[in-house]
């Protein structure tokens, strides 16, 4: 699975947002300084999350963007999928919209649990990344020695 700097770039404003939920509006300036984010680039993703219902915005010397909803309520591969689409697919299409046959005829079991395995670890919250609680799950699969090297 590739992340590319969109989706990376989306989750992090939108963390930068969950960190500052009781503080106001922040704008996009600040949080493209906070997080090393080029400030037109960030503009076109918040438009997209603004489109896609996570984030809300609001013009003027007070204004800038907050999350829609709390953070408790969105999760990364929400995120994700606003700026990208769908987390996994193959040739464009969605694993359970595949078929296979003969000796490749498992190999959709293998897509639709790989979309499953996806789908529970972004399913974090942006409240649980922000405030580095990440469930134990998680942490373990980060700390297995084997969770960068190559197979």
């Amino acid at each position: 699975m590739r992340i590319s700097a969109r989706a990376d770039y989306a989750v992090r404003a939108a963390l930068q947002l969950a960190a500052a939920q009781d503080a106001g509006p922040l704008k996009a300036e600040a949080i493209a300084e906070g997080q090393g984010i080029s400030h037109k680039f960030l503009e076109s993703i918040l438009g997209d999350m603004r489109k896609g219902g996570l984030v809300q915005s609001q013009r003027g010397g007070n204004g800038g963007y907050w999350l829609a909803r709390p953070a408790e309520s969105i999760s990364v591969a929400e995120v994700i999928r606003c700026v990208e689409g769908p987390l996994v697919s193959v040739r464009g299409e969605r694993p359970p919209d595949l078929s296979y046959t003969g000796p490749a005829e498992s190999l959709l079991t293998l897509w639709i649990a790989l979309r499953a395995g996806v789908r529970e670890v972004l399913g974090v919250s942006l409240a649980e990344v922000a405030a580095a609680q990440l469930p134990d799950t998680i942490v373990a699969l980060a700390d297995d020695p084997e969770a960068w090297t190559n197979p």
